[in-house]
């Protein structure tokens, strides 16, 4: 089973963690909390719940301008992969609101 490196941040945590993930589309449904929908910032990728508004989730931050609620997943991309995430914790903190 393929493990990526992701920064998992839930609408409880002021700035989330990094971590590994496994890299399966069943994994990532759990991790969100339903069926995934992904935003491209360049070569990251945030992984969210595609009906999260729909159900009330909980507020977690803006990035560029895209908000997000729920717990989200910072991923990179290789191709039409899912890759390790091309962002540290420092990068991070700054690129979140």
């Amino acid at each position: 089973m393929a493990k990526i490196k992701a920064i998992i941040k839930r609408p409880d945590e002021k700035v989330g963690h990094m971590t590994w993930i496994s890299d399966t589309l069943e994994n990532l449904q759990r991790t969100v909390g339903g069926y995934i929908e992904t935003v491209t910032f360049g070569d990251m990728v945030i992984i969210c719940d595609e009906e999260g508004r729909l159900k009330k989730k909980e507020p977690n931050c803006t990035i560029g301008n895209v908000s997000f609620v729920g717990t989200i997943i910072a991923v990179g991309q290789d191709g039409d992969e899912f890759a390790d995430v091309p962002i540290d914790m420092t990068g991070w903190k700054f690129l979140i609101k």
